[in-house]
């Protein structure tokens, strides 16, 4: 017969518990009733555990995580999206430096190419060496900052190209007539009287009805008859450059034109005081006459 011995310091004497077959199931009984409350109890603990506040933790970081994910997503959809909008800047800077690079490569007579933006260069260097990539913003900036100093340069640039073409232009510098220089500027004896005079011009020997042509751009200043010059034509060239066409057949251009180089301004003529066809030429500057042969692109003689 099976018994059960207990054995404690506050017992004199180990207590013997004597089973018998009706205690054994009695005993055993007991024994499953209390597993199954316990584990009953234990179940009935973790949904009360998970249905009420065990959870609330996990799923707080789990929330939490998820907005910061879509918080990095939208952040990083912002930036690339700034990024490609300067990008685009950058790409409209270089568009508009390679069409500043071709005027000044047509007005500086420069090699094509010259201005090129659209070629990368050659680059080079020694690596990073600390490893770490650049900073891509900080990269941009230093780009667009290189690309607006060389935009104000080669604005500066074309200014002064383009002022300088436009002086060359307004500069007398081709021949008015056909012909060739039958009379200099300077001491000459007077054709009417062959007293010494001074000729503040030259004279182009020229045929009756041929065209007088502007030495260089400007604006129609003076256009009708001037006692001993007969019908006659100023332009003016800004700058203090003024040139003078007399003795024409026919003048062409009226006061306020303006007038391109080589533009027909009147016919050869021998009006006023001449003793016959030609064209007398003067250039003046700031008021005074001055050599027209140091003005003119080619001299017949």
């Amino acid at each position: 017969m099976p018994n059960i011995i207990v054995v404690s310091r506050h017992l004199r004497s180990p207590w013997t518990l004597r089973l018998d077959g009706r205690g054994r199931c009695a005993m055993a009984a007991a024994a499953l009733a209390g597993l199954v409350l316990s584990v009953g109890a234990l179940g009935w603990g973790v949904g009360q555990w998970v249905s009420a506040d065990g959870l609330a933790p996990l799923h707080a970081d789990l929330a939490a995580s998820r907005s910061a994910v879509e918080t990095a997503r939208e952040q990083a959809q912002r930036d690339v999206n700034a990024l490609a909008v300067r990008i685009g800047e950058l790409q409209a800077q270089a568009n508009r430096l390679n069409a500043l690079g071709e005027r000044l490569t047509t007005l500086g007579q420069l090699p094509d190419g010259e201005f090129d933006f659209r070629e990368r260069p050659g680059m080079g260097g020694p690596e990073n060496p600390d490893g770490r990539p650049a900073d891509l913003s900080a990269s941009l900036a230093s780009v667009e900052a290189k690309f607006a100093h060389a935009e104000k340069q080669l604005d500066v640039l074309g200014a002064l190209l383009e002022g300088q073409e436009l002086a060359e232009a307004s500069r007398p510098s081709r021949a008015p007539a056909p012909g060739y220089i039958s009379s200099g500027f300077g001491v000459r004896a007077d054709p009417f009287t062959g007293g010494r005079d001074h000729h503040m011009g030259v004279d182009f020997d020229a045929e009756i009805g041929d065209p007088v042509k502007a030495a260089a751009d400007g604006i129609v200043s003076f256009a009708g008859v001037k006692t001993g010059y007969g019908n006659t034509v100023v332009v003016d060239h800004g700058d203090g450059y003024q040139t003078l066409y007399a003795h024409n057949q026919r003048n062409l251009v009226r006061v306020g034109d303006v007038v391109r180089a080589g533009q027909q301004l009147a016919k050869v003529g021998s009006t006023g005081r001449s003793t016959g066809a030609h064209l007398h030429f003067e250039v003046h500057v700031n008021g005074r006459p001055v050599n027209p042969t140091a003005y003119l692109e080619r001299i017949r003689g």
